[in-house]
């Protein structure tokens, strides 16, 4: 086993001993705080899962009804125009929202066209650009009980957007 699969295997259980040796030199009950941040996660999960569902739900619908192929078929001439495959707008749309949904539509995208096309390179890059800002969003925010989020919503969606634009960019310029 070389050294860094050494280190790897021993990183975690190495920092739970730190943790648990800290709490004993500061005479914190270890078990009773883990316990209590147990009862808080659980607590969390409970609140998020209206927010989840509505976003989950707001997806579904967006596909089911035949609303991406409709904005698919209208921006295609300027896809083409600009030299981005429509293949991918799909992706640079559900990724803000979804990373289980965006994660599914570039593992397809990577069986169907392959992993060293110039699609599943660009899906694959375009996945580790960009994050799954409304989710976030709405994960966080919603367990924070903070109800605007237009600045960070903004920012967050602008970083997308840069994101999706210099994957297109970096992967034509090095692969195309």
């Amino acid at each position: 086993m070389n050294w860094l699969e050494t280190v790897s295997l021993w990183t975690i259980p190495l920092l739970l001993l730190i943790i648990l040796l800290h709490a004993v030199v500061k005479k914190v009950p270890a078990y009773d705080c883990f316990v209590e941040g147990g009862k808080d996660g659980f607590q969390l999960a409970v609140t998020l899962i209206p927010y989840l569902v509505g976003m989950m739900t707001a997806i579904s619908v967006f596909r089911a009804s035949g609303a991406m192929d409709l904005l698919l078929e209208t921006l295609k001439p300027l896809l083409v125009f600009l030299g981005i495959p429509a293949e991918i707008v799909p992706l640079a749309i559900l990724r803000p929202i979804s990373g289980s949904g965006a994660l599914g539509m570039a593992s397809n995208l990577i069986a169907e066209y392959g992993p060293d096309s110039f699609i599943g390179r660009l899906a694959s890059t375009m996945q580790g650009s960009t994050d799954t800002t409304l989710y976030v969003l709405t994960v966080y925010f919603g367990a924070a009980g903070i109800r605007y989020m237009g600045g960070a919503l903004k920012v967050g969606l602008l970083a997308d957007l840069v994101g999706i634009i210099a994957s297109i960019f970096i992967v034509t310029l090095v692969f195309g």
